[in-house]
Parts: structure tokens; sequence; C-alpha cells
């Protein structure tokens, strides 16, 4: 849990810089991250239906 949050405020960070600075950000859009999470649900899912059979 640690590594996440420590992920989500380094992530803030740099959103924050590049905005300041003005560059783009280097990020895909949202529908494209709700997919990312959206594949690893389901690897996840999978992995607990295996371990109960």
């Amino acid at each position: 849990m640690l590594q996440i949050v420590l992920s989500l405020i380094g992530g803030l960070l740099v959103g924050i810089l590049f905005k300041f600075i003005k560059l783009p950000v280097p990020a895909p859009p949202l529908i494209g991250i709700v997919g990312v999470i959206g594949i690893f649900l389901g690897a996840q899912l999978v992995t607990a239906a295996l371990s109960l059979f």
C-alpha cells in the first residue's frame, strides 16, 4: 500500500511540475488508464478463480 501512495504522490508532483513549465503531460488519456485497470482486475480475478479450483 505504501508503494501505491508513494507512486501517486510522485505522479502528482511530476504532473504539477509539467504543468508549471508548460510541457504536455506524457500520460495516456483517462480511458487508457481505465483500460489498464480493467486488464489488471481481470487478471486478478482469473488468479483468484483458479486458486479456488
